[in-house]
């Protein structure tokens, strides 16, 4: 694994956890470093880091919001 993508990894907690519960991800990033984006992009998918997923969660909290000024009137 070149010194980048350690540095990378040990910089971002979430990827540094994302990699100690996958180790898979030791072999593919030891063979080919620009695995490194694909290795980001699946966490984000299962931590839920997405845009799409942070759009979702703002848009239940505001419908909880919504739905409690509803129940105070």
């Amino acid at each position: 694994m070149t010194l980048e993508v350690q540095f990378k990894i040990k910089n971002d907690p979430n990827l540094y956890h994302y990699l100690r519960d996958h180790s898979c991800w030791y072999k593919a990033l030891n063979r080919d470093p620009r695995a490194l984006k694909e290795m980001e992009w699946e966490m984000r998918k299962a931590y839920k880091l997405t845009t799409a997923d942070k759009i979702s969660h703002f848009k239940s909290s505001l419908d909880m919001v919504c739905t409690f000024m509803d129940v105070l009137k």
